[in-house]
């Protein structure tokens, strides 16, 4: 069952897992396009082979650039984004430098956001900012949000997906608190239920990403709560 003739879905298909194989990608196209999510984010060598499977389908195909940990030198993370582009991802998720933003270097911050926003931007991507919270406290949280905003990116993501659901709504409330109405917050997380899913929306989420089991598809696409609707 899909959702042809409805509102599309905030959720996202998520396959970052570091022994994600095609075999587990071809599922999730499968599942993805079934279901007609909002978008599958892949790790970025499974960018290309990602896009050749997909083909035509309408489903956002997004990818992680400096992941999991955000050290890497600005110029690996611009690199990587082009080519994650140029391979063709729609939507980059990256992770910030905490490191800059604990020692109070924004510049560093600010510069790392802006290169990866203006390549995605170019390429018409969408491109989102994974802040996180552990173990940034919340003053950190909310000056990375203002940086991120600051740059232009479309939105700013709760983490790297590896937090429980409880945690993940947690966050997802920090960060909506810490942005303003222009950009969109991502809630990252371990998703197990439908009700957890719609809770994060309730949180402020204008995306959810997980990695979605075949029941739970089934069943946010069946019986889509409104909230659920983009």
């Amino acid at each position: 069952m899909t959702l042809t003739g409805r509102r599309p879905l905030r959720v996202e298909h998520r396959l970052t897992q570091p022994n994600a194989s095609l075999a587990d990608l071809a599922a999730a196209v499968g599942l993805a396009t079934e279901h007609e999510l909002a978008g599958l984010t892949v790790s970025p060598w499974l960018v290309k082979a990602a896009k050749r499977t997909m083909g035509r389908s309408r489903v956002t195909l997004g990818t992680v650039v400096g992941f999991p940990h955000g050290g890497q030198l600005l110029s690996v993370k611009a690199f990587e984004a082009s080519k994650a582009l140029e391979l063709g991802a729609t939507q980059i998720d990256f992770v910030l430098n905490s490191g800059a933003l604990v020692s109070g270097d924004d510049e560093t911050v600010f510069n790392d956001m802006l290169a990866v926003v203006d390549m995605a931007h170019s390429a018409l991507a969408a491109v989102g900012v994974i802040v996180g919270t552990d173990p940034l406290g919340e003053d950190l949280v909310r000056r990375a949000c203002h940086l991120a905003e600051r740059a232009g990116a479309d939105y700013v993501v709760t983490g790297t997906g590896s937090a429980s659901a409880s945690a993940t709504i947690a966050r997802t409330r920090l960060l909506r608190d810490g942005v303003g109405p222009r950009i969109g917050v991502k809630a990252s997380g371990r998703f197990r239920s439908i009700e957890q899913v719609t809770d994060a929306v309730a949180a402020g989420a204008t995306r959810v990403s997980t990695h979605l089991t075949p029941t739970l598809a089934r069943t946010v696409t069946a019986e889509p709560a409104a909230a659920l609707a983009g």
